[in-house]
Parts: C-alpha cells; structure tokens; sequence
C-alpha cells in the first residue's frame, strides 16, 4: 500500500482520503486552517493524521488538494519540504465562464499548473498530473479510468500503484507537457456536461477494440 500526504481540507481531499483509507494506505491531511484538517482526518478514521502545514510531509506521494490558483504558492512554501516526494497535481484551472483555461487566457504559452508545479518544486522532487478529468462524486461512488502524465517513470509508476489500489484504471498519456492537455479534457468534461450529457454522472474513459 502507498504512504499519503493530502495538502488540503476540501471535497477533493475528503474524497480522495477516504477511498485511500478504505484501500488501506495511509493517509496524513494537511490544511492551513489545523483545526478543518484535524476534523478531516477525524471524519476519515482508520488512523488519518494530520500534519502542520508547511513541515515536511509523511507520504512518499503528496497529493495537492487546493483549488488550481493556490497550487503553486503552496508547493513554493512547502520548499524543500518536498524533496524526494512525489507530487500529484488534480487541479482544474478554469476560467470565469468554465469553457477555457485561465492561464492560456493569461499568456500563449502552452503550460500547465503541473508544469508552474515542476518549476517552483525542490530538486528531486517529481511531478505527476492526475484525477484532474474527473468529477468528484463519481471518483466517490464509481469506477473511472485515471488519467497521468509526468516525466519521471518511477513516479509515475508508484502513482499508478496508489490508484490501482483504489480499484481504478491509471492510464498514462506521457510526459508532463501533456498535463496541458489534461487540464483541456477537463474543460471537455464540462462541457460534455453541460451540453452532450447534460448531468454529471460520467467520466471520460478508454474502451478497447477486441477483434
């Protein structure tokens, strides 16, 4: 089983410990706010700890559970906290209207908050992109594909260990310059909802041709 660190109080994060501590990994929560990590870790039972914020984190793989715009501040504060970890961004940086991605609005560069994450990571730390194409209630209750990308294959493969554990499917899509395109498929997975499918119960998956 894997060693988790979740920074991050929130849906995501209750979501995403909950299925770790049902897996029987271990799993540490934390927050800015210590007494909503407390109550986190509380809720998710099973031996959930929790962690002061900005020390060095106890899971081998720290999953960031904030919302897309305090993703690299934090990595940044944490520093060199995180040396050696590996770091699994699920963030979705939306803009206002859920149709594009802010900072492609921002600048032309073809980047991505995993990539910001890589830059303002410590050395030997790797970066891996995940859970970020899908909804939380469905990552809840069902069975998605996973998908992954980053540019260190032992991490990744120890990401993909972690889900498989959750009784899903990682998928890998390749290197973490495809992270951009990640978060595109999220702004797809809107989309999708808000008009082909019109509701939220569905994740995007592979189906495979057998002949």
């Amino acid at each position: 089983m894997s060693s988790i660190s979740i920074i991050g109080a929130g849906n995501m994060a209750r979501t995403i410990g909950a299925r770790a501590i049902a897996a029987g990994n271990t799993v540490e929560i934390m927050g800015r706010d210590q007494s909503k990590a407390a109550d986190l870790a509380k809720a998710l039972g099973d031996g959930a700890t929790t962690g002061a914020w900005g020390t060095a984190p106890a899971g081998d793989i720290v999953i960031v559970a904030l919302l897309y715009t305090g993703v690299v501040p934090a990595v940044a504060q944490y520093g060199d906290a995180l040396a050696g970890k590996v770091i699994v961004d699920i963030s979705n940086p939306f803009n206002s209207t859920f149709d594009g991605l802010a900072h492609r609005e921002e600048t032309s560069e073809e980047t991505s908050i995993a990539q910001e994450v890589a830059k303002a990571a410590p050395a030997g730390a790797s970066v891996v992109k995940a859970f970020n194409t899908v909804f939380r209630h469905v990552l809840e209750k069902g069975r998605p594909d996973v998908f992954i990308a980053g540019d260190n294959a032992q991490a990744k493969a120890s990401v993909e260990v972690f889900i498989e554990s959750l009784g899903l499917r990682p998928l890998d899509v390749g290197g973490l310059k495809m992270a951009h395109w990640l978060e595109g498929a999220g702004v797809v997975t809107v989309g999708l909802a808000n008009h082909g499918v019109g509701n939220l119960d569905f994740a995007l998956g592979i189906t495979e041709l057998t002949v």
